[in-house]
Order: structure tokens, then sequence, then C-alpha cells
């Protein structure tokens, strides 16, 4: 049985479903990104594992102890749940070190809870600074250091970095995953962002309409999407029509391989960084963005537009006429209007 589990999640407001019988299991030690658009439910799903809201119907249990259900509802202070905050709602008027120890008893703190908790976050030397006295990232590892000081069974994230810039938002998630897998967190971390899920989770929960639409590792969601629509949201996906016949699809792109047999009239998820652009006549450069590492060009081909990667700088300028070539390993097709 899973450690963490939520079953059959229904949750309606103001006559409007946040979750429509969402099912999430989490093993012990696992860090799992809840991923989907805004508005998809992954908030709400959150503040029921925590108990902040009540569901209309389903089972939530950890380690085997049903924490609510039909008959049962189990306090928030009493789930042993801790939750990081987007906004950290670290107490503006106590030093990091008392935040850290709001909510332990006197015993905890007594045996050197604070201390210990803060050496973990590499934060021991500003316990006597005020929250307005660190930096973003100092603070969200205060608020990290506070919701691990009670030892939490499960530990919940709701867009935990969406509040810090880009630098330090990369650097920061990577320190918090990597202490979440060294002390063995059963973590849950909500993000609308498909990069950071994937830095963060040892697997995805992609989310939409108040479901979990599809369950992974993050290499085999972006190798093997469950629908087109799930290809678009991991990360850049051309979805071309094709005609499939013994394990090979006719496409714009020419034939592209099949991871399974699929016949007759089909959607190819093709990603970017497997077409290359060649000299030739067929299409035109409609756009090129250059990032540094890589380059991407928008063509078009026979009046549909594609995006195309390549790790390398830009060989060629809108306007001019070129070829495509598919260079990748075989792909992901739905069979007629799959979506």
């Amino acid at each position: 049985m899973p450690y963490l589990q939520a079953s059959d999640i229904s949750k309606r407001f103001n006559g409007t479903a946040a979750l429509a019988g969402a099912d999430l299991a989490v093993e012990q030690g696992e860090s799992l990104a809840l991923l989907g658009p805004s508005g998809c439910g992954k908030t709400t799903l959150l503040r029921v594992l925590a108990g902040l809201e009540v569901p209309d119907r389903g089972t939530v249990t950890v380690a085997g102890s049903v924490l609510a259900d039909e008959t049962t509802f189990v306090a928030p202070e009493r789930r042993r749940i801790g939750m990081v905050f987007q906004d950290w709602a670290l107490f503006p008027h106590m030093t990091v070190a008392r935040n850290v120890a709001f909510g332990l008893d006197k015993a905890e703190i007594n045996r050197g809870r604070v201390s210990e908790t803060l050496e973990l976050v590499g934060l021991q030397h500003l316990a006597d600074r005020y929250p307005d006295e660190l930096s973003g990232g100092q603070a969200q590892r205060a608020a990290l250091a506070r919701a691990l000081a009670p030892r939490p069974r499960v530990l919940l994230f709701d867009e935990p970095f969406s509040n810090l810039d880009t630098g330090l938002r990369t650097r920061v998630r990577g320190d918090v995953a990597a202490l979440m897998r060294e002390v063995g967190m059963t973590s849950v971390f909500v993000t609308h962002d498909q990069e950071e899920s994937f830095v963060v989770g040892d697997r995805v929960a992609v989310m939409r309409d108040g479901r979990i639409v599809q369950v992974g590792r993050p290499a085999e969601m972006y190798q093997y999407p469950a629908s087109p629509w799930v290809a678009t949201f991991l990360g850049e996906a051309n979805v071309l029509a094709g005609e499939a016949v013994d394990g090979q699809a006719a496409t714009l792109v020419g034939e592209v391989g099949l991871v399974d047999p699929v016949k007759g009239a089909c959607r190819v998820v093709v990603r970017p960084e497997h077409l290359t652009v060649i000299e030739g006549d067929r299409a035109v450069v409609s756009a090129v963005e250059f990032y540094g590492h890589d380059t991407s060009y928008q063509v078009t081909l026979a009046g549909t537009t594609l995006t195309v990667r390549a790790i390398a700088g830009p060989n060629f300028a809108p306007g001019d006429r070129v070829s495509l070539a598919y260079t990748g390993p075989p792909v992901v097709a739905f069979s007629g209007g799959a979506h």
C-alpha cells in the first residue's frame, strides 16, 4: 500500500468542481511533483491532504491510517503533515530560530531540535536574523526548516519557488530536492512549471480538470505522453497528422517510427529536438530565437508551423528556404481523435 494515498477525491466550491475523482499515491521517501495548469485543482488537492479542506468524497491515508473518509476527519495539527507555502509565511517579528521553534514543545527545543534543523538546511549562522534580513533563498530555507522541525511524516510544497527570481529559483529548488532525498522525506511539490517538476520529482503526476491524467518518471512522461495534451504540456511538442502502416507513420517531415503499432489516420508527437533544419526548398523559416545554449526555429511547411531546436548557434535566418528531416527515435502516436 502506498505511504500516502488519496482515492477518488472530489471537492466542489459554489457548485464548481475543483476535484473530480482525483487519485494520488506516493511511496515512502519519494518526492512527487504534482504538475498542472492554473485552476486544475493542484492546490485544492494539496489542502485536502493537509486537512485544510474537507473533501466531499474520497479517502486520504498515511501509513495505512485513515485521515479522511465518509466517517473520519483528522484535524490538520494531528496529521503530522508539514506544509511550505508559496509566500513562506514566516513570522516577521520572530528570529529564524524562533520561527523554527514555533509549534515545538519544550522537550524538543531542549533536545536541540532547532539548531539541528537549521544545520540541516545550512542556516545555523543566521539563527538570530529576522525574516526581513534574509535573502529570498534564505527565507525559503527558513520556511523549510520550520516545516521539518516537528519531524512530519509527509511534507507538502505549494509552488514554493515561484517568488524567487530565475537564477535563485534554479539553485534553491535543486538544493531542496536534494535535501528531501537525503533525509528520505515523503514529499509532494505542487508546480505549474514542467522543468521544475522534472527537477524536484522522482515521479511526476500531471493533473487536468480536477483529475490525475498520467503519473510516471520524468523521462518516461516526456517520451511516452498519454495524450497529445500531456505531450504539449510537458515541454514543446509538434503534433502532426500521420498515416500509420507497419510501425511507421507518414508525416509532413517524412517517415517516423512508432513505439506502439497504430493503423491508419493518427496524430504523431514529434519533439523539436528531433527535427533538423537542412538545406532545401520545401519550407520557410518564419522566426529564429537564439538562447546561447541552443536555437529555436519556427519553420512553416505546407501551411503548418513547426518548432525545431538545434544545439548550436543559428545557421538560418527568417525568410530562408529550407527543408526538415526527422532524426529522432520511435515516437508515440494516437489514433484518430485522441486528445
